[in-house]
């Protein structure tokens, strides 16, 4: 999806508009459907293009108000992909936050900021025959949005990632939906904390076997990302929230991470956090299973205030 979803039209690409044109005192200019050709483009997606019309007037038109001639004549229009890369879906981003290490208070000069987060597409468009992708990623900028119900249904299943979305400190945007998310986030927690976090854990023990196997020795990232969800799994347990930053635990997690602790030290943490998310599990106050009466009910409200 992001692959070329802000690509500039060059000049001279001939188009054809996907509505009618009139002038500010309602005069048709143009119907649907009429070609044109570029003869001034912006500088950015959110801007319009200049397009000339056969008849030499020229009027401007926003991308999401024009389609390629050639595609449109070959039937591309048909392929999803090609018609969602003509909507800026990024334009619908309704919640966006740091993760990863700034987030957790690990981080150092040279460390990523990660973007995550949630959109809501139009409604039209997701009602549409192409309906909307369940993730919009953008590597090249840290980013990752996921789609409402996408990112709703993860959390429901105490997915690490999402979770920590929404209880990261570092929030750069919140719609007033997610507004209402953040604030009743606690509805999606349960104990499946547990499950879901130990799949996790036991996914990264996993590649630190690969490590050992491959060097004789952990890649340290992986060991300290490890102890890291044992804690934050611990602490949802027994507190009924996510804690994201580690500020109790950082130096020691940072000594892991830079290689400076030994291996049978870290292992024994290890070894002691799992007995500690145990009990933790056996004594929570956390519920059997989320809300989902509360969380469907939250997702229907949001889709309606997608409807123009």
């Amino acid at each position: 999806m992001s692959k070329n979803l802000h690509l500039i039209l060059p000049v001279g690409t001939q188009v054809v508009t996907r509505r009618a044109v009139a002038t500010g005192a309602g005069v048709p200019i143009c119907p649907a459907g009429a070609v044109g050709q570029v003869v001034g483009a912006p500088a950015d997606y959110s801007h319009a293009y200049r397009v000339r019309l056969p008849d030499g007037v020229e009027v401007s038109l926003r991308r999401d108000e024009l389609s390629i001639r050639k595609q449109e004549q070959a039937g591309v229009m048909g392929d999803p992909g090609e018609v969602l890369r003509d909507h800026d879906l990024y334009a619908h981003v309704v919640y966006r936050c740091v993760v990863g290490s700034r987030a957790y208070g690990l981080e150092n000069d040279a460390s990523d900021v990660d973007l995550r987060g949630v959109y809501l597409p139009p409604a039209e468009l997701h009602w549409s025959l192409y309906g909307v992708p369940e993730q919009l990623e953008n590597p090249a900028a840290e980013e990752c949005y996921w789609e409402m119900q996408k990112f709703l249904g993860l959390a429901l299943k105490a997915n690490p990632n999402i979770l920590e979305c929404l209880y990261t400190p570092l929030v750069q945007h919140a719609a007033p939906v997610m507004q209402e998310l953040l604030e009743q986030r606690h509805r999606v927690l349960s104990r499946m904390v547990y499950q879901t976090f130990n799949g996790y854990v036991l996914s990264q023990f996993k590649r630190l076997e690969a490590d050992f196997r491959a060097s004789g020795a952990p890649r340290w990232k992986h060991a300290m990302h490890l102890i890291r969800l044992l804690l934050a799994g611990i602490a949802t347990l027994r507190e009924g929230h996510v804690p994201v930053r580690v500020d109790e635990h950082r130096d020691r997690l940072l000594r892991i991470k830079a290689g400076d602790a030994a291996w049978d030290e870290v292992n024994a943490w290890r070894l002691a956090l799992h007995r500690e998310f145990d009990a933790a599990y056996a004594s929570t106050g956390l519920p059997e299973r989320p809300d989902y009466e509360w969380a469907n009910d939250f997702l229907v409200r949001a889709r309606r205030s997608a409807v123009r």
